[in-house]
């Protein structure tokens, strides 16, 4: 299967992402395994930073590269972080010479003891947003040439719209479970009002205001005393008895001016 071929499934896979239900795990681990195939590069890994700017292992093409990605974001040292800090590409790093050696000491040691001579780090980026890394080795020593580069960086974005496609459809759940949980909670709220309103004999709108009240009064939430009157685990009675309000344009208390059912005619006590 020529490379063009392997491309284009490749822009299917994510073309598909975008409007079917997906797993980003399988889908980049694919995509690492596809780097390999069509960079000639021995392996390949992904690196995502998380929610609290922490990058972290996504996908490698192989367990070995897994665990040098690991053995890099434990000694906080390495082409991918500094890519990833910096958002610029860092290609053709031999880590056979003594200024690799000098600057990244754990990791350079490390990607040696793999069996890796040189490594690019290509940032997953969109406009000015960098989300993480993608890191490629070779076994061998070579040159990586500006077409190859250009390729790494296409497949490098091609992760990162997954991702960030991914990221856009949790919020925009997240966002539609918070609305439908608002509507619930108001309409538990509204029939917990048409409750007090009838035993208690008054306007809606009162019923609400000494429920709120109330709430207020004990340090609890509306939509919690709500679900315990629908439920008829609360004394509704004991309610009306702890709080009053004035009756518009009387200014007598809600007692006074709407007695309770049950309660004895007649002039009211101390």
């Amino acid at each position: 299967m020529t490379s063009v071929h392997r491309l284009t499934e490749v822009f299917v896979e994510v073309a598909d992402s975008l409007t079917d239900d997906f797993d980003i795990i399988d889908l980049l681990q694919r995509l690492s395994e596809r780097c390999v195939e069509l960079l000639d590069v021995s392996a390949a890994g992904i690196l995502l930073v998380d929610q609290h700017d922490e990058l972290q292992i996504l996908a490698a093409s192989d367990e070995n590269t897994r665990l040098l990605e690991l053995f890099a974001l434990q000694h906080d040292q390495g082409p991918c972080i500094e890519c990833y800090r910096t958002g610029q590409a860092r290609t053709d790093i031999d880590l056979t010479t003594p200024a690799a050696q000098s600057q990244w000491p754990h990791f350079t040691a490390r990607a040696r003891h793999a069996g890796f001579a040189r490594t690019h780090a290509i940032p997953l980026r969109l406009r000015r947003r960098v989300v993480g890394a993608l890191n490629l080795f070779h076994q061998e020593p070579g040159t990586f040439t500006s077409a190859d580069q250009s390729l790494a960086q296409a497949l490098a974005d091609i992760a990162t719209i997954a991702i960030l496609q991914q990221r856009t459809l949790q919020q925009s759940q997240l966002e539609r479970v918070q609305l439908q949980t608002a509507l619930n909670t108001r309409i538990i709220v509204e029939q917990a009002k048409g409750i007090l309103a009838e035993r208690w004999h008054t306007s809606i709108d009162e019923a609400f205001a000494i429920l709120r009240d109330y709430a207020r009064t004990h340090q609890a939430h509306i939509t919690d005393l709500a679900r315990q009157i629908i439920a008829g685990d609360i004394d509704t009675e004991a309610i009306l008895r702890g709080m009053s309000i004035s009756s518009p344009g009387t200014g007598a208390t809600r007692d006074q001016a709407h007695p309770t059912q049950g309660a004895a005619p007649g002039p009211e006590h101390d």
